[in-house]
């Protein structure tokens, strides 16, 4: 992968650096349930994967932490669907 996906607690938000930009994707913490407001990646990102990488590390922490993700985003929503990882749907 490259670059690693980093929980910027103070923002609330998983972060993947891809050069001088940084895809995001918003959160909030309730309980042991994650929930995923906004996945945000600059336009000339966009097409690149990089919301997608930064989708694999929100699910590989999900997964570490034992956590379930509510998707409020429509692309969070589509990509765990997509990928297959619906089990940590809340």
């Amino acid at each position: 992968m490259g670059q690693a996906v980093t929980d910027n607690r103070e923002m609330n938000r998983f972060e993947l650096a891809v050069g001088s930009q940084t895809v995001f994707a918003d959160y909030r913490r309730n309980g042991r349930t994650l929930v995923i407001s906004y996945v945000e990646a600059p336009p000339s990102l966009r097409g690149t994967g990089a919301a997608g990488r930064l989708m694999a590390g929100v699910v590989e922490t999900a997964r570490t932490e034992g956590l379930k993700i509510v998707p409020l985003c429509g692309y969070a929503a589509m990509w765990i669907r997509r990928n297959r990882h619906d089990d940590l749907l809340a």
